[in-house]
């Protein structure tokens, strides 16, 4: 079943690692009832704003309420009609890619940066391990604390960019170099982690921002690790 990141309340950050609970969230109409109920609503109110029968939205209601994807909020009489007052448990929810068990790409011995099944090997990882991380605190009252960094660059030749990833990886390396203390007894180890990709067309994330934007709080997870791009030209998206 999800597990959320804060204790009490609707939670920030639902986490799917159950196969049986990806299967009942993932129906189209019930990434629709989680969207709707990110504000408290009966199947009645929801029956009509989605012009879909009460009866079928109540079992759809009762299958995410199962799985911990809703919560009852409160329960309501009015006249002869009982009223179930239900809420997402989460804001938002992600499929832990541990849910593909064995299939789920893994990070193994071909270290090639310039792989995109590298990248996502790495990234799959990290929202296994940060999802673990949720599961963890919520089960304990604590915070996760974790730091993120997000920009764009456009590199006007794959030289450009290539000639970026090598300083990039020099200046990671540089700063792990600086910082890591295996001798420290209270030490705690954390993932590092640096990718680059080619931003989609019509990606809802490019707002025009030239520089890195970030949002920080750190502690984390596991080993320390760096692995930009290889400085490798060649024809690609």
């Amino acid at each position: 079943m999800p597990h959320n990141g804060r204790a009490g309340g609707m939670q920030d950050i639902g986490v799917i690692d159950s196969a049986e609970v990806a299967t009942a969230a993932l129906a189209p109409i019930r990434t629709r009832l989680l969207a709707e109920l990110s504000e408290p609503a009966s199947a009645t109110t929801l029956a009509a704003r989605l012009g879909v029968p009460r009866q079928k939205l109540n079992y759809h209601l009762r299958q995410l309420e199962k799985h911990g994807l809703v919560e009852l909020v409160e329960e309501r009489r009015r006249g002869n009609v009982h009223e179930r007052i239900l809420r997402a448990s989460s804001s938002s929810y992600v499929v832990s890619p541990g849910v593909m068990g064995r299939t789920q790409p893994a990070v193994g011995a071909d270290r090639d940066r310039a792989s995109p099944r590298w990248l996502l090997a790495l990234t799959s990882r990290m929202v296994r391990e940060v999802g673990d991380l949720i599961v963890g605190a919520r089960r304990t009252g604590k915070r996760v604390g974790t730091f993120g960094l997000d920009g764009e660059v456009c590199f006007a030749t794959p030289a450009d960019r290539a000639a970026f990833a090598d300083e990039l990886t020099d200046a990671v390396t540089r700063l792990v170099s600086k910082y890591h203390d295996d001798s420290s007894d209270g030490g705690r180890r954390h993932r590092l982690i640096v990718g680059m990709h080619a931003v989609p067309p019509g990606s809802a994330d490019t707002a025009g921002s030239a520089g890195p934007s970030e949002r920080a709080d750190s502690s984390g997870s596991d080993p320390t690790e760096s692995d930009p791009s290889e400085s490798e030209e060649r024809n690609d998206v």
